[in-house]
């Protein structure tokens, strides 16, 4: 005998409903299209984004996690599936501290997931690392998340919460990549030998996400970055070359004069695997490369401005 799910709703909460979660809520939106059933929720603090969101049938809570509120606790009954996505402070996650006992105290919860960061495998000197790597961040954002880690997994050993980590590689996707920077004109080339670092579609964040959320597997930790790590001056060369734009002198790093937060971009060094998320959740990456996915992101620009 088999059992009918498509009578079952589920429920998503995401706190901090940024660029990421609008894609992931338009897939499961997608889904609903296919006779599933998914209600979505979360939190912004942005009172224009909850009110686009709101016409496209998102209840999002007007918050900004700095205060625990009962009327937001009071939302996550009955949740199914919840995903962080807000930045950790100095001292880790502060959704952890203002609802952690409350999320694991939900008895709906099916699955758990938190996006991290690869920055917490800090410098590696070009060298691969996969997901039993050792945790050894090198710069603030990386030792934040890194602490934002620990004080979900210790959670989740004291509750069984459905813990499920993602460590993204640098996120990019339609409005948000080299072509953007290009036609902009505030694309730069910089050079620093050897570097590299690997990338991840938007659109590849959410599918594994949506993978992840179909086969839950608590406790495992997944890498979500391309296939590619690439030296960021050849990106942006790539995207000067799909545009037809000749691209902007190479500089090297040392005449760059980059600030401090762009500078540790470049302290970074490693080459990321994400086997696991094609072994485990049986997920190939739609965009493998930043060439195809430079590719999605100027077909999206032109689909946009077609519609002007």
């Amino acid at each position: 005998m088999t059992t009918d799910n498509s009578s079952k709703t589920n429920t998503l909460f995401c706190f901090g409903f940024g660029y990421t979660c609008g894609y992931l809520a338009q897939a499961l939106q997608e889904l609903n299209a296919q006779g599933e059933n998914w209600v979505i929720k979360g939190t912004t603090r942005d009172p224009e984004k909850r009110e686009f969101y709101k016409k496209r049938g998102i209840n999002l809570f007007l918050h900004d996690t700095l205060t625990p509120l009962r009327e937001l606790v009071t939302m996550l009954e009955g949740v199914t599936h919840l995903l962080i996505s807000a930045p950790p402070d100095k001292e880790g996650d502060p959704v952890y501290r203002a609802y952690g006992s409350d999320i694991a105290a939900l008895s709906s919860l099916e699955w758990f997931g938190y996006l991290s960061t690869t920055g917490v495998y800090g410098n590696r000197n070009g060298e691969r690392v996969d997901e039993t790597a050792e945790i050894r961040p090198t710069t603030i954002r990386g030792s934040r998340r890194s602490v934002a880690e620990e004080q979900w997994r210790m959670l989740s050993d004291r509750t069984n919460l459905p813990l499920h980590t993602f460590r993204l590689s640098g996120i990019y996707g339609p409005g948000r990549s080299a072509i953007e920077s290009v036609q902009a004109g505030i694309a730069r080339r910089i050079y620093k030998e050897g570097h590299v670092f690997n990338r991840i579609h938007v659109q590849d964040i959410v599918q594994a996400l949506v993978a992840s959320m179909s086969h839950p597997t608590p406790g495992e930790i997944y890498n979500l970055a391309d296939d590619e790590a690439a030296p960021s001056h050849e990106v942006i060369a790539h995207a000067c070359q799909l545009m037809g734009i000749q691209p902007p002198p190479l500089v090297d790093i040392e005449d760059a004069n980059l600030v401090p937060i762009t500078m540790s971009f470049y302290s970074d060094n490693k080459r990321v695997l994400s086997g696991k998320i094609k072994e485990k959740l049986g997920y190939q990456l739609k965009f493998p490369t930043y060439r195809e996915g430079l590719e999605d992101c100027l077909e999206a620009r032109e689909r946009e401005n077609d519609t002007y």
